[in-house]
């Protein structure tokens, strides 16, 4: 899809909205590039059209009985669209919340080889031809995977590739490498292979000595798995949608409801004195609002539910496969053992001088640390006296616990106060009934 002969991009517009200030989302409301305008103003201009037709067709075409059963009409369907008999938010909330986390959860499973590019240089050795050459495949095997699963999901990139050969031309993979593909036979799809090839060549530098210790392999093929797992479940997630049925009563539940709101929603005769019919306007300004609220919800969770398409908000399939090639080859090849001179930093020195501002930053970008919220509460000197609590232990006699129901029972006896411990529930309850003028009696009231 392009725009003025320049591919659509995904919209972001994280920089208008960095500071909160007034009027902040309102500017936003003006864009039509990625806007809910453009998505929806095809379903509106046919909604209002429709109003319109109704609209006249009852002011204009009917004869008065005719009009009086538009409006017995009219009422019956008002009186359904103001009320939950077609339960519109409950049913669309709850899809669009469940199509968000599913889009969410397709962004994070997109495969990335920045950790796997990271084991891969720091742990296939060689600066000779046969160790590049090793680091190099290893990515492209790593790659070619990603290449496959998204040619398998998103439209993009299945026009920029739409056979092996065209993968062959940009560079993704070799003639051989397609023959080997090929020739396994395979009902299902092979985006994995490619992973495959990469643990046996892992493995066959691991015996060559490239790979130093078992240790390191390890970590390879955890970081690999890791990558693959990714894979898989972009495969399932395009494989296994939300439920048709549910996708079907969402839009059934949207679009009846403004079917009926055509009719039910219409200005009446204001003389015939039907409730709530007052005043006779053509243009229905709420009925609009509500159909670009509702329909406007249903159009975003149409754009996310498959983010893998050729909208203004769907992923950058094709220009993050760019960027994970570029940035893997460059990891494994021209950074392999290419540092900068280890040399004494600034604060050397001084450590823990602060680092500079500039003026842009402003006077007051540095602020106080965090040191925790009760940091700086204030205390009174009653509250910073120190109390050393009294040694009550002799007044106090510890008892066995007697009796089933006292097993769980813990109190005291304390001489003065009436506290029992250890005794049974109902001595204790006697206890709380009838004055103890001894120091202290048990659970049978023998004393103690």
């Amino acid at each position: 899809m392009t725009i003025n002969g320049l591919p659509a991009m995904t919209v972001s517009y994280s920089l208008e909205v960095a500071n909160a200030r007034f009027g902040g989302f309102s500017k936003l409301l003006f864009r039509w590039r990625g806007s809910i305008y453009r998505l929806l103003y095809k379903e509106f201009l046919v909604f209002c059209a429709l109003y319109a037709f109704v609209s006249v067709f009852y002011r204009y075409t009917l004869t008065s009985r005719q009009r009086d059963l538009f409006e017995r009409i009219a009422l019956y369907c008002d009186h359904f669209t103001n009320t939950n008999f077609i339960p519109v938010s409950f049913v669309l909330g709850f899809y669009v919340t469940l199509a968000f986390n599913r889009w969410w959860g397709q962004y994070t499973s997109f495969p990335l080889p920045d950790n796997l590019m990271m084991v891969v240089s720091g742990n296939v050795h060689g600066r000779d031809e046969r160790g590049r050459l090793l680091r190099r495949t290893l990515m492209r095997y790593a790659h070619l995977s990603s290449v496959l699963i998204l040619r398998s999901i998103s439209t993009r990139v299945r026009k920029r590739f739409p056979s092996l050969e065209h993968i062959v031309d940009a560079g993704f993979m070799t003639a051989k490498d397609v023959e080997k593909l090929e020739s396994l036979n395979s009902d299902f799809n092979k985006y994995w292979m490619p992973l495959t090839w990469f643990s046996n060549l892992a493995a066959e530098a691991r015996e060559e000595g490239r790979v130093r210790n078992d240790v390191a392999l390890k970590l390879l093929m955890e970081e690999l798995n890791k990558y693959r797992a990714k894979c898989s479940l972009l495969f399932h997630y395009d494989w296994i949608s939300i439920p048709l049925v549910y996708t079907q009563v969402v839009t059934v539940a949207v679009y009846s409801f403004f079917a009926f709101c055509l009719i039910g929603r219409q200005f009446l005769n204001p003389m015939k004195g039907y409730k709530d019919h007052k005043i006779d306007l053509y243009v229905p300004v709420f009925t609009l609002l509500q159909f670009f609220f509702y329909v406007g919800w249903l159009k975003v969770a149409e754009l996310i539910i498959n983010p893998f398409g050729e909208d203004d908000d769907d992923f950058e399939t094709n220009q993050l496969i760019d960027r994970n090639f570029q940035v893997s080859m460059l990891a494994v090849d021209d950074m392999y053992q290419n540092l900068p001179p280890t040399v004494r930093d600034k604060h050397w020195a001084a450590a823990g001088s602060p680092a500079p501002y500039s003026q842009t930053a402003g006077p007051g970008a540095r602020t106080p640390a965090f040191m925790g919220s009760t940091y700086d509460m204030r205390m009174s000197a009653e509250d910073l006296q120190v109390h050393q609590p009294q040694d009550s232990s002799s007044n106090i006699v510890m008892l066995q616990p007697r009796g089933s129901l006292g097993d769980g029972l813990e109190g005291v006896w304390e001489k003065g106060k009436g506290i029992i411990r250890g005794a049974s529930l109902p001595s204790l309850l006697e206890g709380l009934t009838h004055p103890v003028e001894d120091d202290c009696v048990n659970g049978s009231g023998d004393e103690v």
